[in-house]
């Protein structure tokens, strides 16, 4: 079936004016025809990827987020939910940028619904901006021998 011939639905949305500005500059960059197929080659993307079939499978990759940092509540909740995910954060690298934004990277590994899992929590706050976790199913290698350990007596 040709997409031209496929039926077509409205949705209206509303976006803070310098979006839609860059939105606008990316349409005339890239050369489309008009705002709507460039979101919905977004659109596209997006579903592609929260739809990949990984059920079940441990992955290991990044998680990058904007946010504004007007108050220390944002930072809090990102904590929060990090805290709630121990075993798949593995670390964390924060830095502030201009306008009162700030960039955060989690390196984490786990089970991908678990991954899921903490990228939903994390877009729920309010003050993220964007948030991309990029996934690979190449995994680090384990950070402790599942053997037990044995004390030594430091002498």
């Amino acid at each position: 079936m040709d997409v031209e011939t496929l039926p077509l639905a409205r949705l209206s949305l509303s976006m803070p004016a310098e979006l839609l500005s860059q939105l606008d500059a990316m349409v005339a960059e890239r050369g489309l025809p008009s705002r709507s197929q460039m979101i919905a080659e977004l659109i596209r993307h997006e579903l592609a990827e929260h739809g990949e079939e990984r059920a079940g499978v441990v992955l290991a990759g990044t998680i990058t987020l904007i946010y504004r940092t007007e108050s220390g509540r944002v930072r809090q909740a990102l904590a929060q939910a990090q805290q709630a995910y121990l075993e798949e954060v593995i670390s964390s690298q924060h830095v502030f940028l201009e306008d009162d934004q700030s960039l955060e990277v989690l390196l984490v590994q786990g089970p991908s619904e678990n991954l899921q899992g903490l990228c939903d929590l994390l877009r729920k706050i309010r003050g993220v901006q964007q948030l991309k976790l990029v996934t690979t199913t190449a995994l680090l290698p384990p950070l402790h021998a599942l053997t037990s350990y044995t004390l030594q007596d430091p002498e």
